[in-house]
């Protein structure tokens, strides 16, 4: 089965993850979501493949986040809004498999999913 990684890559973690596909011969695909971001509806089944919470899936120490949203009151819906228009406050790097995603932080986490 095809895994495919949610990759920036200006990110070590991210960069670290994909290293380790690359150089274990699985077979991915490589989604670059900060070209490219992602649509509600594509956060919206990663929050469920992942399952947890949208609020789980920010990146809450990004200087962006703490100025503009940290505390505001936002339900489910305005946080996936905020993770479609700015992508670099999404976790990473996400590896998805399936119906299953991990947060691949840090990268033996990809160990067991793999």
């Amino acid at each position: 089965m095809k895994y495919i990684i949610y990759h920036n890559p200006r990110c070590r973690k991210s960069r670290e993850s994909l290293k380790y596909l690359q150089d274990n011969g699985h077979d991915f695909e490589v989604i670059d979501y900060i070209k490219n971001p992602l649509s509600i509806e594509e956060i919206l089944k990663l929050v469920e493949s992942l399952n947890i919470k949208p609020l789980e899936l920010v990146r809450k120490n990004e200087a962006f986040w703490k100025e503009n949203f940290k505390n505001k009151d936002l339900d489910d819906n305005q946080i996936i809004s905020a993770l479609s228009k700015y992508p670099k406050l999404i976790e990473r790097p996400i590896v998805t498999k399936g119906k299953s995603s991990i947060i691949a932080r840090p990268v033996d986490k990809l160990l067991n999913f793999l």
